[in-house]
């Protein structure tokens, strides 16, 4: 329930009133469903006709109120080697907006205090962010299955956390706590949760990985897939077209996506590629190529993709042409090689955020005081991460050397005995 408000005649008898505060108004605004049901208003007025009465009625507005789902024109991927590619309309709930709504905001958030913390010399090392690319992660993830596989390259904070890492375990892990994801020993780019196997930060190295694990999936028939990411300055490495080779012939239930964040490092795509066409790079695999910053787009594309392996026609490549607004990592102002009103015009007319949040507004899917609540609440659990991220302790030295192996190491590797300890020498 929520607030709404409704000026009426004077108050009618008792059951009568009763009765009128059952009701829902005709044309209700379209306002925050948060509320709770004590934080119903009323409002007095006096009328012209009767001035020495005034009206004071309690109106409830439920959930119905909002409109549940639209179906939404998208814009239509470009395709390699396809007859047909995914659908040109895409349907969105009110429950799934929200969601994806809560993912990408919370994304947005911690990537900015991320950037903070470094500033603060706080989190120290590479650090690699992903704020504008939001709908990539959300979207890919709104397609496919947790029990699915997915790999990805160093900036990776956005696919940690879709894939059910804890804010606060990311941030510990960037400033090297040991509440971290990995025990304070990966730092920014090596995170990993069940059926996500990292950011990695060889550039393009995780690409034949992924078609491991895909290859896994097809030997056990287990009806997975694995999604593998990688940039589009790692798209002219040799391994990739060597793993797209060897994916074609084995049919593997793999899912190649290129985000073209437009620069690789620092260096425009037109200035890296003869071809900026990374849709077409598998040459005889199919491939699409998606608006990045939709994440309507993203999921819609990425669910042709899926059923595209699930049904046994082997891999496919897609291309989602996104942006970052940061620099490459930490240590790039990101203004040398391209202009701040660039930038600022990309956030102005494509942020996935916005264009979310404009869409369901403008259908009366939530209210912007629902949107303020959520921002309001991922604002205080990234605060709150960022204060255990900071006073959490380091790692001990003598636990340097731990967690290698899963379990005992099937060799002895130097440093790694019980017995052996490590002394520091700073």
């Amino acid at each position: 329930m929520s607030e709404y408000v409704s000026l009426t005649s004077p108050p009618p008898s008792a059951p009568a009133a009763l009765e009128q505060t059952q009701r829902q108004p005709e044309n209700p605004a379209a306002v925050s469903t948060r509320a709770s049901t004590e934080q119903l208003v009323s409002i007095q007025t006096d009328r012209p006709e009767q001035p020495a009465r005034a009206a004071r009625v309690v109106v409830a507005r439920s959930f119905t109120d909002f409109t549940p789902q639209v179906t939404f024109d998208i814009k239509k991927c470009d395709l390699h080697r396809l007859e047909e590619g995914p659908p040109l309309r895409a349907e969105l709930t009110r429950e799934q907006g929200l969601q994806y709504y809560h993912t990408m905001q919370t994304v947005r958030r911690m990537e900015l205090k991320a950037d903070q913390l470094y500033k603060q010399k706080i989190i120290r090392g590479f650090c690699h962010l992903y704020d504008g690319q939001e709908a990539c992660a959300a979207g890919i993830e709104a397609a496919i299955n947790l029990s699915d596989h997915l790999i990805t390259a160093y900036r990776a904070h956005g696919f940690t956390y879709t894939r059910g890492v804890s804010v606060k375990e990311i941030l510990a892990e960037l400033t090297g706590r040991k509440g971290g994801v990995a025990k304070g020993k990966g730092g920014s780019m090596h995170m990993y949760a069940p059926h996500f196997y990292g950011g990695n930060g060889i550039v393009g190295a995780q690409v034949p990985v992924g078609a491991g694990i895909a290859l896994a999936c097809s030997y056990q028939g287990n009806n997975q897939l694995c999604v593998t990411l990688y940039g589009d300055g790692a798209a002219n490495q040799g391994q990739i077209f060597e793993t797209f080779n060897m994916a074609a012939l084995w049919k593997l239930p793999c899912i190649f996506i290129c985000e073209n964040n437009k620069y690789g490092m620092g260096t425009a795509v037109e200035r890296a590629a003869a071809s900026t066409d990374y849709y077409k790079r598998g040459d005889f695999i199919p491939g699409l190529r998606v608006d990045g910053m939709d994440v309507l787009c993203v999921r819609e594309a990425t669910r042709f993709a899926a059923e595209h392996c699930r049904a046994g026609k082997g891999p496919i490549v897609m291309e989602l042409q996104t942006y970052r607004y940061h620099g490459h990592s930490m240590s790039d102002p990101g203004v040398s090689y391209r202009t701040r009103e660039e930038i600022q015009e990309v956030r102005s007319k494509s942020d996935p955020i916005s264009m979310l949040k404009e869409r369901m507004l403008a259908n009366n899917m939530a209210s912007a005081e629902e949107f303020k609540e959520i921002d309001i609440a991922i604002r205080k659990e990234v605060e709150e991460a960022a204060q255990f991220a900071t006073l959490d302790p380091e790692p001990p030295l003598d636990e340097l050397c731990d967690h290698i192996f899963h379990n005992e190491p099937p060799l002895e590797v130097r440093g790694t005995n019980p017995w052996s300890k490590l002394k520091s020498v700073s």
